[in-house]
């Protein structure tokens, strides 16, 4: 059974930064897609950035240049490096994987982001 793993989250002051990484476990073999979503409270869950095994990424207009999103594909790991954070960003951050078979959709079980002063 697959599993996703976050890590990094917490409290930081806004214009801080924090960097979440996600690590795979499991029978994997291999993820063609993976990513971050994230869901403030009363919101929907709302797509960050995800990133291709070749390397190209799609990420969100509300964070593009604050965000970075990288990825070790022999590691099978994904993270997310989060600069200038603001208050709007505090939400629960999603790792995720889309693999075999039959292009499943994984998800981890969520960290804490909040940013405040």
């Amino acid at each position: 059974q697959v599993q996703l793993v976050e890590s990094g989250g917490g409290l930081v002051q806004p214009g801080g930064s924090l960097r979440l990484s996600c690590a795979a476990s499991g029978r994997i073999f291999g993820f063609a897609v993976m990513g971050w979503y994230r869901q403030a409270p009363g919101k929907k869950r709302e797509l960050v950035a995800t990133i291709i095994t070749g390397g190209i990424t799609n990420v969100a207009d509300s964070v593009k240049g604050r965000f970075t999103i990288s990825r070790d594909n022999a590691k099978n790991t994904v993270a997310l490096q989060m600069n200038s954070l603001k208050p709007e960003d505090t939400a629960v951050y999603y790792c995720y994987g889309r693999g075999p078979p039959f292009s499943t959709d994984y998800w981890g079980q969520g960290t804490q982001v909040t940013v405040s002063s």
